[in-house]
């Protein structure tokens, strides 16, 4: 298969044969959270960042120190903590596009950013990516219900919507699915080699 990288190393689409262009495959990233630990200035975050993973993007998010001074309510704290993020966000963002621009290269994946104080979280620049699907009708008519309820303003968005929430209802058991696929894929990586 031919690949395309474009100016800035991106990975490109390859020729598939009859059936024309195809997306690549991203390298492996399973040692990107320890790449990050290892590159990121240490007087970032507090201790190592959550990065997680997928075929498009990387999500790294750190954790900034609490912050000390006294606050008349919850707002007002949660105001404060925004104000924190917002400020490593503008005083950080030069290293941030070079880290991001070197982590890109390696592992052919776009990355986010994003920090948190306590229970404030905020995603600096997240990567939206479409997902191609066929619904029958039943499953478009739930998602029209929603976006005709005022949920979502469109079916993309509905379905997002229905991902998230299955997501936070079952997170237990899709952390222990992905341990299963973890454990197989180490199995099959120890297999014969077919070559």
């Amino acid at each position: 298969m031919h690949t395309r990288f474009g100016a800035r190393g991106h990975m490109g689409r390859g020729w598939k044969g009859r059936g024309g262009w195809a997306q690549t495959e991203a390298p492996p990233a399973d040692d990107a959270a320890a790449w990050f630990a290892g590159r990121l200035p240490g007087d970032w975050f507090t201790g190592a960042p959550k990065v997680v993973v997928d075929r498009e993007e990387i999500l790294v998010v750190g954790e900034l120190p609490a912050l000390t001074e006294t606050f008349a309510d919850d707002a007002e704290r949660a105001a404060a903590e925004s104000g924190r993020i917002a400020r490593f966000r503008e005083e950080t963002r030069e290293t941030r596009i070079e880290i991001a621009r070197q982590a890109e290269h390696r592992y052919r994946r776009k990355v986010a950013w994003g920090a948190k104080i306590r229970d404030t979280e905020e995603l600096f620049t997240t990567h939206s990516a479409p997902v191609m699907t066929r619904l029958r009708q039943p499953e478009r008519l739930v998602l029209d219900t929603l976006v005709d309820a005022g949920v979502a303003r469109s079916r993309s968005e509905a379905l997002a919507w229905c991902v998230r929430l299955v997501g936070e209802h079952t997170e237990s058991w899709l952390a222990e699915l992905r341990e299963a696929m973890s454990t197989v894929n180490d199995l099959r990586a120890k297999g014969p080699d077919l070559d």
